[in-house]
């Protein structure tokens, strides 16, 4: 018979997790679906009564985020700086209300889908994620966490249990726009997200941009990040955005669209973000 466990404390999860294999849940909003037409006896361990991982925090260089914080959490939360706008747009794009009521930000990152409504923004905003088990805790950038499809750093005994984003970028305008078949309840076909840093003239002087479902996981576009450096959202060139920025990226061609479909839509969709920021 499977086991279920849903502990109070955090060492007490760490323990079963030590004892036996056991499939981790959260707002099980992945889980349960992926179970339809299945016999199932996973062991479960169930993070949902573990306040400590529940809730945004502040420290000294950092906002942190629970592993059990939901999206709805997050878009109720109004004392965040605008740095935190992009995240908020994903979030409202993430299934229903009863999804985003119950669905955690970190059991996105878990869930490590080439779709994850979440990873281009948290990548936009040089998110860390912490990472624990029974010996400690260690911080990994969340691209080292991101491994591929379905894969992520975490080894047995660990879990994930709070998300960093940096303070030094709370003053960034930021953005999200997802391309589906139709406005909510979808997955992407692409999505956009960005941050940018402006000096006391108006200039790009930090730009942080990424894109979705166009490769095993979420990609930073480094070499298009470094041309906007020190130009104007509201006059860039009409080829500053050009083929060479996704080169990179390695889409799939399926029922939702062509590897060529998605190279040209992300192009599109990120000079549209760069419209919106320079607003």
């Amino acid at each position: 018979m499977a086991s279920y466990h849903r502990p109070t404390e955090l060492s007490h999860a760490f323990s079963a997790l030590a004892a036996q294999d056991l499939t981790v849940i959260a707002g099980a909003t992945d889980y349960f679906p992926a179970q339809v037409g299945q016999w199932t006896d996973h062991d479960i361990l169930d993070l949902s009564a573990i306040g400590e991982l529940s809730g945004i925090s502040s420290s000294d260089d950092y906002w942190r985020i629970g592993a059990m914080t939901t999206w709805r959490d997050l878009m109720d939360d109004h004392d965040l700086p605008i740095c935190f706008d992009g995240l908020k747009a994903a979030a409202r794009q993430v299934g229903g209300a009863q999804i985003q009521n119950t669905a955690t930000i970190a059991g996105n990152l878990c869930n490590a889908s080439p779709a994850a409504d979440g990873v281009p923004p948290l990548l936009s905003l040089d998110a860390r994620v912490v990472v624990a088990d029974r010996g400690g805790t260690q911080e990994l950038a969340l691209s080292d966490f991101m491994r591929g499809n379905r894969r992520t750093a975490l080894e047995r005994g660990q879990l994930l249990t709070e998300i960093l984003v940096p303070k030094a970028l709370a003053t960034g305008r930021s953005g999200f726009i997802k391309l589906g078949a139709r406005s909510y309840l979808v997955i992407s076909i692409v999505m956009v997200a960005g941050l940018v840093l402006l000096d006391e003239r108006g200039r790009v002087r930090q730009a942080n941009l990424s894109v979705g479902a166009c490769s095993e996981i979420a990609q930073r576009l480094p070499a298009l990040e470094a041309a906007l450096i020190g130009q104007t959202l509201s006059d860039l060139p009409d080829d500053l955005v050009s083929p060479a920025h996704f080169e990179h990226l390695s889409p799939l061609d399926d029922h939702r669209g062509t590897a060529a479909y998605r190279l040209d839509a992300a192009a599109t969709l990120i000079s549209r973000l760069l419209g919106e920021l320079s607003q």
